[in-house]
């Protein structure tokens, strides 16, 4: 059983030998000859052979090339004797020899920059290939010379074969460039996928490891509260109520143990998950993106603006993805139907504002403080049940945890609601590097 990978490998590699082979062979048969007679035939068995080659580099080059020479060698000849050319099976076999040290030596070419692959551009790729090929068509050549006394080139017809060398490489490395592109966008595609992801779950767990850690500090402060009052009743004599009351403060303080144990390891998933920095203006295509998903979720179409004149890298992007993310989610909910939503980033006297507006119905000016209290809310369903969401009230407490501010307004020129929030750059912004750069467009 544990010899059942490698078996299975191996045979794996045997298979796409011979898929290599086969195709090599077929491929071959669509040929010109740009010379006079059948002396020397020019098709796609070469280009084939390259392409294969690049695209699996796990197999064996040499083995493959043998194994691709004996194939096309095996399949001409048995052409030869099925359509009756009126060759001998030696003849045949002579004839065709020189195909199959055309593939051996060009597969061991191959097989010695087989390691630097990677490190060729495609224009030095399609160079180093073409070397080869013209190394791989004179040892066929060659083999030809020796084997039938056929007559070498004449010195045009050697410029014309190395031309055609150069354009067949170049093609081939062309198509092989176009689908390692194309493999590449499809990683690159799902990595972002992945990121998408995990940023919406650790934004999304930012704010309910933040209320945690607001409730274990509420949890302790009751008992503190809890403990002295036990001392007092106590100190009264009071022994019937003094135990109750210390059963309640034991009963409090387990809650505050295990609510700690569960903060520890959410904060060792939040950790493990978001390392890095991120770019002000990657927070902002990424709650721009979500949010559109959001509004297309609730049937709206809303149009998403931005204007980032303000852009540097931060180790804070979590807290900063869960506050830009909850006013946005506000916004697209305040919106009836169709609307406009416009997200900036931008810098004043050493803060980072970071604003969003919307064309929604706004907050009524009486409403504008008590929006920031615990519990607030003037969003309910259809059967009257309240939103369960991040409220501003917790906004407020992120952002006072950098020192910041969050005021409304009403937006400018949509006449909706405008949340901006102020923090103080210090507080987000790493430390200047020399080859850093600043935005001032977008």
């Amino acid at each position: 059983m544990g010899n059942f990978p490698l078996k299975s490998y191996f045979r794996s590699a045997y298979v796409q030998i011979g898929v290599v082979a086969i195709g090599t062979a077929l491929a071959g048969e669509l040929k010109i000859n740009p010379f006079d007679g059948d002396i020397f035939r020019i098709g796609l068995g070469s280009s084939a052979f390259l392409l294969f080659l690049l695209l699996l580099r796990r197999l064996p080059y040499l083995i493959t090339g043998v194994i691709s020479g004996l194939v096309v060698l095996l399949f001409r000849t048995g052409l030869d004797q099925a359509f009756g050319h009126g060759l001998t099976l030696a003849d045949s076999v002579t004839r065709h020899c020189s195909a199959a040290v055309y593939y051996i030596v060009f597969a061991l070419g191959m097989s010695v920059i087989k390691r630097r692959l990677d490190r060729f551009y495609p224009l030095a790729l399609g160079a180093v290939t073409a070397v080869i090929d013209l190394l791989s068509n004179e040892a066929e050549l060659l083999t030809r010379l020796l084997v039938t006394g056929t007559a070498t080139f004449k010195l045009n017809e050697w410029t014309f074969l190395m031309a055609i060398a150069m354009l067949r490489t170049y093609f081939v490395t062309g198509i092989y460039s176009s689908i390692s592109v194309s493999r590449m966008r499809i990683v690159q595609k799902e990595q972002n996928r992945r990121i998408e992801q995990m940023l919406s779950f650790s934004s999304g767990l930012y704010g309910e490891v933040f209320y945690l850690k607001k409730s274990i500090g509420t949890l302790e402060n009751l008992t503190l509260q809890s403990y002295e009052l036990y001392r007092r009743l106590s100190d009264e004599g009071q022994e019937k109520h003094k135990h109750y009351v210390l059963g309640i403060t034991q009963q409090i303080h387990e809650v505050k143990k295990d609510s700690q144990r569960i903060l520890g390891g959410l904060i060792k998933l939040t950790d493990r998950e978001v390392p890095g920095d991120m770019p002000l203006s990657g927070l902002v295509q990424y709650t721009v993106h979500s949010s559109q998903k959001y509004a297309e979720m609730l049937g709206k179409r809303i149009v998403f603006t931005q204007k980032i004149t303000l852009d540097y890298a931060t180790a804070n992007y979590i807290p900063l993805l869960t506050l830009l993310g909850n006013l946005t989610a506000n916004a697209v909910e305040a919106i009836q139907g169709q609307g406009q939503v416009h997200l900036e980033v931008r810098e004043q006297a050493g803060w980072t504002l970071l604003t969003v507006n919307d064309s929604g119905g706004g907050f009524p000016q009486d409403e504008r403080e008590l929006v920031f209290e615990p519990g607030f809310t003037t969003k309910f369903d259809e059967e009257g049940v309240a939103a369960t969401g991040i409220g501003l009230s917790h906004v407020r407490d992120i952002v006072a945890r950098f020192e910041g501010e969050i005021s409304l307004d009403t937006a400018p020129g949509l006449g909706g609601a405008r949340a901006q929030i102020r923090i103080p750059t210090r507080m987000l912004r790493k430390p200047t590097s020399p080859t850093e750069t600043r935005l001032t467009k977008h």
